[in-house]
């Protein structure tokens, strides 16, 4: 089961990339690396790293895109052309996600009996999971490298809109 979702997941992150290496428009460019990052996320919690998964949907799927949306919009890198798809998508695309989708639900069906006992961070035998320790370690030893990192994060986004300003 876990060799299958990482031949998936992980090639389904190499066409994104390569995807995002060959688009022409830097917002389809931007969905593409949103791609990849899923993917990767997918990928940590096959793992047993279900804080790292989480966080990467979160910060870099989440916010990090959003910046980087909100860079393109303010660079104004010229006026989109409205097209029909890609080509592309509708012969590789549809037939792929198809080809996906019955691939996972064979193997969900017939692995029906040991996905009921499978336990999510099978790895941790004790009552503390990973993400109390992490959160303890974050929140206690490295809470002013944690609060110095926003601020410097707060500093950049504001040096970002100001310098993209226009002047009236």
């Amino acid at each position: 089961m876990q060799i299958a979702l990482f031949i998936i997941f992980g090639l389904l992150a190499v066409a994104g990339a390569l995807n995002l290496l060959f688009q022409r428009h830097p917002i389809n460019s931007a969905l593409s690396l949103i791609v990849v990052m899923m993917s990767l996320a997918v990928l940590y919690w096959s793992l047993g790293a279900e804080f790292l998964a989480a966080a990467q949907v979160i910060v870099y799927s989440g916010a990090i895109m959003v910046l980087f949306v909100f860079v393109i919009m303010l660079l104004n890198a010229g006026e989109e052309e409205r097209t029909h798809g890609s080509r592309i998508a509708y012969i590789a695309g549809i037939p792929g996600a198809a080809a996906i989708f019955c691939l996972l639900s064979f193997v969900f069906l017939s692995e029906k009996k040991q996905l009921g006992m499978t336990q999510l961070g099978g790895y941790l035998t004790s009552a503390v999971s990973n993400i109390s320790e992490i959160s303890h370690t974050l929140f206690t030893s490295l809470l002013l490298p944690f609060e110095v990192t926003s601020i410097l994060i707060l500093v950049a986004i504001l040096g970002a809109v100001v310098l993209a300003r226009k002047e009236l």
